[in-house]
């Protein structure tokens, strides 16, 4: 399962005082220890920052590639933000995110055929986003469609069926495993993404729905996520979900999840 480290981001107050203090040692640890707990990308994301945001990622983007070697995901609504960023980026990249609103499409597109790259898409068009399943599926397909025409690699697009907060809609879990499900059967050579944290919101006890989101939806067929890798129950959870979904032959990443000492719940 492919993770995306979701804690560089401004949206944490810890995060957001760093970056308006450029302290680069608490960012590059922030890098440093989820590379350490299994990440695969590191996710940067300054969109608080409004006028500044470029400037704000080109600083992340330096100082965090300094820190690891893990590949950058470039978080941002952006596209002229995404367009600045990525000459700076030295490895494979995930653009986060891409929709089916016109203007960003149009230009998105040329900017992430310039070189290769991850996309997330996420479900969402001019002026709405998808939230029962049928909506998930139906501008997945669309999305993909466009990206394949567009020349993007379906082994590269990552869909995000967008994950709404359980306080405010109780039905959205149950929406988008749906979803994931028949996006995953019908679209096998795509992949699809979530940000976990998000179906939490405003709930107490958050890391228990996250970790009883993640298993239900690796179950469906997720196969990458964002999230805070450093949360050890969440790991446990995770490795023991692609064991029992039948994606660990052998139950090799199971076991060597619990040599590492990475299973205890």
């Amino acid at each position: 399962m492919l993770i995306v480290a979701e804690r560089i981001n401004a949206s944490r107050k810890s995060i957001y005082r760093a970056i308006s203090e450029k302290d680069k040692n608490f960012i590059q640890n922030e890098a440093i220890i989820q590379t350490h707990a299994g990440a695969d990308y590191i996710d940067i994301n300054a969109g608080l920052f409004a006028e500044k945001e470029i400037d704000c990622l080109k600083w992340m983007a330096e100082i965090v590639q300094e820190a690891t070697a893990l590949p950058l995901c470039i978080d941002s609504a952006d596209p002229k933000a995404i367009r600045m960023i990525l000459p700076l980026v030295e490895k494979t990249p995930m653009i986060n995110s891409i929709t089916l609103e016109q203007r960003r499409f149009e230009a998105l597109i040329p900017i992430l055929l310039d070189r290769p790259c991850k996309i997330v898409g996420l479900c969402q068009t001019d002026g709405r986003a998808a939230h029962t399943a049928s909506e998930k599926i139906d501008l997945t397909q669309e999305l993909i469609g466009k990206l394949t025409q567009a020349g993007v690699s379906s082994d590269n697009i990552y869909i995000d069926p967008l994950v709404f907060p359980l306080a405010t809609d109780a039905g959205s879990a149950k929406s988008t495993l749906e979803a994931i499900l028949s996006i995953m059967k019908s679209f096998p050579d795509v992949h699809s993404i979530c940000g976990l944290t998000n179906i939490s919101f405003g709930l107490p006890e958050r890391k228990l729905i996250n970790r009883t989101f993640l298993t239900s939806a690796i179950i469906m067929g997720l196969d990458a996520a964002i999230l805070d890798p450093t949360d050890g129950p969440l790991t446990a959870a995770r490795k023991a979900a692609w064991l029992v979904s039948g994606k660990d032959p052998f139950s090799q990443i199971y076991i060597a999840a619990f040599r590492q000492g990475l299973l205890r719940a």
